[in-house]
């Protein structure tokens, strides 16, 4: 019987993944198989392997790399400051509180404040440096993107950080080992599986960034996302969309399978 009542209950969860993952995956992969006139055709995979999509690609997989090591770099230790912190709550709750505001909103925040009479660069002028460029550029791309996901690294980090067992960071220093040793054989290690999913968190996202690329970029940095969304909405070529959202897919696949616990056992 409660066999029966577990399978009745798996039936909401089973639709909702069937018509909002499934079904959509499946239309991707259809329309991926058509041209531009609507002929079944491989020319579109064909075409994804032409140099102009492949520097797409790696531009791409470079800024979301990029994106995903400052976010860490800078998440790793503010997760261990908050661990060591009396209010931890209350500085957690302030670090999520920006992820309620819509993302639009804090992108157009930065235009102002890195535009030519932003804040920015008025405190530029001020030092002797003089305005510079500093919005339009694959800099302030991956400023502000690395601003928008902290968050999201910052959270797996330190609950990692919450449940490792103090005395095994205390038998470290009984045995003598530096505080960087201990950090390098201990601490790390045993928070690995934080760390794997907060670069899962940003890489993922950051492969397939449109918005922030026209508004924060000025379209001077193209990823696969930007060129989804101009066959969508612009050229009207679905087909070629749907066949680099295939290939998006793919790769996001493969970073979920290599960031698993299956995965990247050794580092």
């Amino acid at each position: 019987m409660t066999k029966k009542l577990t399978n009745i209950y798996l039936i909401p969860y089973a639709l909702w993944i069937g018509l909002f993952v499934l079904a959509p995956l499946a239309m991707v992969l259809y329309y991926s198989f058509f041209t531009i006139q609507g002929h079944f055709s491989f020319v579109n995979y064909l075409r994804f392997f032409t140099p102009i999509y492949l520097k797409m690609a790696v531009s791409s997989i470079g800024y979301a790399f990029l994106i995903t090591l400052f976010t860490l770099l800078i998440a790793y230790p503010t997760a261990y400051l908050l661990t060591r912190l009396k209010n931890r709550r209350l500085w957690l709750l302030l670090i999520i509180l920006p992820t309620w505001i819509n993302v639009l909103l804090k992108a157009y925040a930065f235009i102002g404040l890195l535009g030519t009479y932003g804040l920015a660069n008025s405190l530029a002028a001020l030092i002797g440096i003089g305005r510079q460029q500093i919005l339009f550029t694959g800099f302030s791309f991956v400023f502000v993107s690395v601003y928008l996901f902290i968050p999201f690294m910052i959270l797996p980090i330190y609950n990692s950080l919450e449940k490792l067992n103090s005395s095994y960071v205390d038998a470290a220093h009984d045995l003598g080992a530096s505080a960087g040793a201990t950090f390098r054989r201990v601490i790390f290690p045993l928070t690995l599986e934080g760390v794997k999913s907060g670069c899962q968190a940003v890489f993922i996202p950051a492969l397939s960034l449109f918005m922030l690329t026209r508004l924060i970029a000025g379209n001077r940095v193209i990823t696969l996302g930007t060129a989804i969304e101009e066959h969508f909405l612009v050229t009207q070529d679905w087909g070629m969309g749907a066949t680099i959202a295939v290939f998006l897919i793919l790769a996001m696949v493969i970073v979920m399978a290599l960031m698993g616990k299956g995965g990247l056992k050794r580092w």
